[in-house]
């Protein structure tokens, strides 16, 4: 979760970024801007696969222990 939100700040600090760019015609900002969104986006989203996937694991571990406890 930690990871997530320090993402999601990335991703707005990144709009913001983007948005003063575009305001004052900056177009290297602007594009920098653009490009931390993105970035922070992929690793937020990267992270929800890895929890996803660990997740899956586990649940498939638990199957197993409970069918050698029978």
């Amino acid at each position: 979760i930690l990871m997530s939100t320090e993402e999601k700040f990335n991703q707005a600090a990144g709009s913001v970024k983007e948005g003063v760019g575009k305001l004052i015609g900056d177009k290297e900002l602007e594009s920098e801007g653009a490009a931390e969104k993105v970035a922070s986006k992929v690793k937020e989203v990267a992270e929800d696969a890895k929890d996803a996937i660990e997740g899956a694991v586990e649940g498939v571990k638990n199957i197993f222990k409970k069918d050698d406890a029978k």
